[in-house]
C-alpha cells in the first residue's frame, strides 16, 4: 500500500512539474497599420499655386490624370487630380473635409466637386504594368463566342483584355487610398490628393480654379493646366 502511495505521488509530481515548465503561447503579433495621408512638401513655395484662408495657407499643384502616391505613380481616364496642401502656425489644426474643395474647369459656371477616393479605384492603372504574353491560339481564336445569327457561321469575339492579378491592383488602391487628403481633424502641415471628374483630355483643359471653402476660411487658386 505505501508502494502504491509513493508511486501516487511522484506521478502527480511529475505531471505538476511537466505542466511548469510547459512554453507559453505566444501572442500573434499585431499587424502594422501602414501611416495614412500624404507627405507635404517643404513649404507652400513648392506647389504651383498658394493663396490665404485666414491663417492657413493653402497650396496646390494640377497633375493632370496623374495619380502620384509616394510608391508609385499610377493614371485615371476618368479622374484628374490635385496634390494640395495646408500649412499654418506651430501646433496649429484644422478640420478637413472633402467638400472642402472644388475645382473649375475652363471657366464653367458650376466647379466640379471633390470626389471620394473609393470612385477612382474603377479607373486606375499601372502604366507599368505589362500583361503577360498570351497563347497563339488565344490572340487568333478570341474567345470562341460568335456574332453571328446563330448559325455558327459569324466572325469570333476579340479577346478580352487580361486583368491585373488581385494583390497588385490591392496594392495599388491602398497607395492611392493614403495618399488622398484625409478628413477630420488634423494637425497642419497636412497634405494630400484631391480627385476631380473629368474624362476629357488634359490637354483639352486651358484654365484651372481650386476653391477651398472650409473651416479656415476661403480661397480661389489659380493652377496651370
Amino acid at each position: 500500500m505505501r508502494a502504491f502511495t509513493l508511486r501516487a505521488v511522484l506521478l502527480t509530481a511529475g505531471l505538476a512539474a511537466s505542466a511548469v515548465y510547459l512554453p507559453a503561447q505566444e501572442a500573434a503579433p499585431a499587424k502594422d497599420t501602414p501611416a495614412k495621408g500624404m507627405p507635404p512638401r517643404a513649404a507652400p513655395s513648392e506647389y504651383q499655386a498658394q493663396a490665404k484662408a485666414g491663417t492657413v495657407t493653402i497650396a496646390a499643384e494640377f497633375m493632370g490624370h496623374a495619380v502620384p502616391t509616394p510608391e508609385q505613380t499610377v493614371a485615371s481616364e476618368d479622374y484628374v487630380v490635385v496634390e494640395a496642401g495646408l500649412f499654418g502656425p506651430p501646433d496649429a489644426k484644422i478640420t478637413l473635409a472633402r467638400g472642402d474643395f472644388s475645382l473649375r474647369i475652363n471657366g464653367k459656371k458650376v466647379a466640379s466637386p471633390s470626389e471620394p477616393y473609393e470612385l477612382v479605384f474603377k479607373s486606375l492603372k499601372d502604366p507599368e504594368w505589362q500583361p503577360p504574353d498570351q497563347p497563339e491560339e488565344s490572340k487568333k481564336g478570341g474567345t470562341g463566342l460568335t456574332t453571328g445569327n446563330g448559325s455558327g457561321g459569324g466572325d469570333k469575339l476579340p479577346p478580352l483584355p487580361p486583368k491585373m492579378p488581385f494583390p497588385l491592383r490591392r496594392a495599388m488602391e491602398q497607395h492611392v487610398q493614403r495618399a488622398a487628403m484625409q478628413e477630420g481633424d488634423r494637425p497642419l502641415p497636412q497634405a494630400g490628393l484631391l480627385f476631380f471628374l473629368y474624362h476629357g483630355k488634359a490637354e483639352g483643359i486651358r484654365s484651372l480654379e481650386l476653391i477651398y471653402s472650409g473651416a479656415a476660411g476661403n480661397a480661389t487658386l489659380t493652377l496651370q493646366p
